[in-house]
């Protein structure tokens, strides 16, 4: 029983590292500006500017602007333009460890989540083949609510959220992938003659 549980948190470390490379991939290379539009720098230090104006006061935080919760906001926010910004005010830089680090952990965490649930079916779904299409079908949905969810319900361009979708999809597909191949248990001679 103790061995089937340090299979599943190795499993899932394992799955996670998978995870963290995936999307190591897709956020810590130059991969990742193919999500960001931009614009040119006189443009961006007007932002900028604006910006800590505007929201520095606020703090730390994500706003919807403008504000469809007053009647001027509700107007203005249907004649466009809008937007939702994430803000920070004091920045951080461009590769910060802190957050590698922290991700790392999250990644593995998630890894022994996604063990865990493959474990509970694991008696059930006894060959490699029906726990890879589990593991696969529940990224994919997971990963088409979450990050396709947004530019319908909010009606921003696709092209961040698809970028994002296909970073969450293939990583969360893959530690699945690793820890239903590698290490959940073998199925026994008669439960596969069964299927």
């Amino acid at each position: 029983m103790a061995r089937n549980y340090i299979g599943g948190l190795i499993g899932g470390v394992a799955g996670g590292l998978v995870l963290y490379l995936v999307g190591f991939i897709f956020w810590g290379t130059p991969l990742s500006a193919l999500a960001y539009s931009s614009i040119d720098d006189a443009g961006s230090a007007s932002l900028r500017a604006a910006l800590a104006q505007t929201l520095t006061a606020s703090g730390t935080g994500t706003y919807i602007i403008p504000n469809p919760a007053t009647d001027q906001g509700t107007v203005l926010f249907g004649q466009g333009p809008i937007a939702t910004v994430h803000f920070n005010t004091s920045g951080f830089p461009v590769i910060d460890t802190s957050s590698l680090v922290a991700g790392l952990f999250l990644a593995l965490f998630t890894g022994v989540l996604i063990a865990a649930a493959l474990r509970v079916i694991a008696p059930r779904v006894t060959d490699f083949p029906s726990r890879a299409r589990v593991a696969v079908l529940f990224a994919l949905a997971i990963s088409l609510y979450l990050d396709l969810g947004q530019p319908i319900l909010n009606h921003y361009g696709p092209g961040y959220f698809i970028y994002t979708f296909l970073g969450d999809f293939l990583g969360l597909a893959a530690a699945g992938l690793v820890i239903a191949r590698f290490f959940l248990p073998r199925a026994a001679a008669s439960s596969v003659e069964q299927v």
